[in-house]
């Protein structure tokens, strides 16, 4: 059995974190899901500013739009929604089937509206409007003005995926904005069950002090984290809180595992995937980890739901000099500034394509 098969069995969705037209076309997307438990996927600007950028399979939907009047950012939600939506569809027989606990797609509001409450949550429900699909997650960032678009969003009955969360602080501030919703929707005498996932990011506190640890400390930081943050979650799930909007329909909001494509090219190229194996959560994973994962993959023991040794090795960082607090709120406001420049150069890309085809035709 390949690791990715042990994985699910176990009780970890695997997502892919990618999308291209290509992947669509060529059927390699059907086949992850056959043959490697591929259950989802996510997507982000970065994502579709190499897959249009590096690929002539959207040239063709491109110039279409353009004799069309079409430009910027109403050209490339289209095309995202193409292709969304389609994957929506592939992956619809598993979100039937588990009855909406997997088989999630995500496409990302602006991210120029990360500090913009009213405008996320008015772009998060005329996209999955416009999608038309039950299994499609709209990303909002956990930031302090993201999350009570996250509320009202869920109140309102959108599924969402929250995004840029780094600290069990920052998890713990999304679950509540989501359990807000559903608790505000069960007081009106709505229907509780909204799909949500919560996404932590990985690897990218281990980039962030790759230079200022020792060497025995290196790419231990991420892990540890993700360790604390999971007893977090794991106490959540036996609340009384969470156990009375479960009673009452609800389902829970599944923590997922971000950016766990390993960075060092010195350490194994599935070291965050192996470390973070639990059950009730969503691993999702660039294509390359998830191909090596299948192909040399050996899973070890799953996460202990009571955090392991973390708060040791936190210890070890806070006698190192890093302040796991400070460097979260820096890491997410270094994503939300990530994410604004993929969204330019997405942008970029696709005027002048659009201007490139514009003139061949």
């Amino acid at each position: 059995m390949k690791a990715t098969d042990t994985l699910h069995d176990r009780g970890q969705s695997l997502w892919l974190d990618n999308i291209t037209r290509d992947l669509l076309e060529t059927g390699t997307l059907a086949r992850y899901v056959g043959e490697l438990s591929v259950t989802g996927l996510t997507s982000n600007p970065t994502i579709f500013d190499h897959a249009i950028k590096n690929s002539a399979a959207y040239d063709a939907a491109i110039r279409k739009k353009v004799r069309e009047g079409k430009s910027g950012e109403e050209l490339f939600f289209e095309l995202a929604l193409e292709d969304l939506t389609r994957a929506a569809d592939l992956f619809r027989p598993i979100w039937d089937r588990t009855d909406g606990v997997d088989g999630w797609v995500s496409l990302e509001v602006s991210p120029l509206l990360a500090h913009d409450t009213a405008s996320t949550l008015a772009a998060a429900k005329a996209l999955h409007a416009r999608a038309g699909r039950p299994n499609l997650l709209i990303k909002i960032p956990g930031t302090k003005e993201g999350l009570p678009a996250i509320e009202e969003a869920i109140f309102a009955g959108i599924p969402i995926n929250v995004t840029l969360l780094f600290s069990r602080e920052q998890y713990l501030a999304a679950a509540d904005a989501f359990l807000r919703g559903i608790e505000r929707r069960l007081a009106a005498g709505l229907q509780p069950e909204v799909g949500s996932v919560a996404s932590v990011f990985i690897s990218r506190w281990d980039a962030a002090v790759k230079d200022r640890v020792p060497q025995e400390l290196r790419n231990q930081l991420g892990i540890a984290i993700a360790k604390r943050t999971y007893k977090a979650y794991r106490d959540l799930l036996g609340s009384q809180r969470w156990q009375r909007v479960f009673n009452a329909g609800a389902r829970p909001q599944r923590l997922l595992w971000a950016s766990t494509g390993t960075k060092d090219p010195s350490a194994s190229d599935v070291l965050y995937i192996r470390a973070l194996a639990a059950p009730f959560t969503v691993n999702t994973m660039p294509e390359s980890t998830l191909k090596a994962l299948a192909d040399h993959g050996a899973l070890g023991e799953m996460l202990p739901a009571d955090g392991g040794d973390s708060d040791q090795v936190l210890t070890r960082f806070a006698r190192a000099g890093v302040d796991v607090d400070a460097l979260a709120s820096q890491l997410q406001d270094e994503g939300a500034k990530s994410f604004v420049n993929s969204w330019r150069e997405l942008m970029d890309v696709i005027t002048g394509k659009s201007a490139d085809l514009a003139k061949a035709s």
